[in-house]
């Protein structure tokens, strides 16, 4: 696993944690972390494989716990908080994120209220009129969120 794909990790991590109302300080320093390990020159593969967590520390943002993290991702592809987070909350909820109109309390607000999950439970709550109920989006928004999900297909 390179730099890039920890660092996407740790952002969807934190993007995760967001849509579920988590702790703003935890997610910033998934964020900060992600940015610091994206642009690292050195593989954390190779560091901590030489240096162990010690090495990782090394790097701005990153801690015991995300160093941790960062050797679980390097041994086996995830990690224990990323598989407990995801049986909660599908990753796919991510994929609203990608669409005008939906920022991460949107999102959240779909998820937890409607059970929506993915783009194609978004699909079939905006066909049948799902969207025109929700409270804070607008026929506007709803427009731009239809003619994306319609894009999309």
């Amino acid at each position: 696993m390179d730099n890039e794909e920890i660092a996407r990790r740790f952002n969807q991590m934190a993007s995760l944690m967001e849509v579920r109302g988590e702790d703003p300080f935890r997610l910033r320093s998934y964020r900060m972390a992600a940015e610091a390990i994206e642009t690292w020159p050195t593989p954390m593969s190779e560091i901590a494989k030489e240096q162990g967590v010690t090495g990782l520390l090394e790097i701005p943002g990153v801690g015991k716990a995300l160093a941790g993290k960062i050797v679980e991702l390097i041994d086996s592809g995830t990690f224990e908080a990323w598989e407990r987070l995801t049986a909660e909350t599908p990753a796919t909820v991510l994929d609203l994120l990608s669409l005008p109109g939906i920022g991460p309390k949107t999102a959240a607000m779909l998820h937890q209220k409607f059970k929506i999950a993915s783009l194609e439970d978004l699909r079939k709550f905006a066909e049948g009129g799902g969207l025109e109920m929700v409270d804070g989006i607008g026929a506007k928004t709803a427009d731009r969120i239809k003619r994306s999900l319609a894009d999309r297909k």
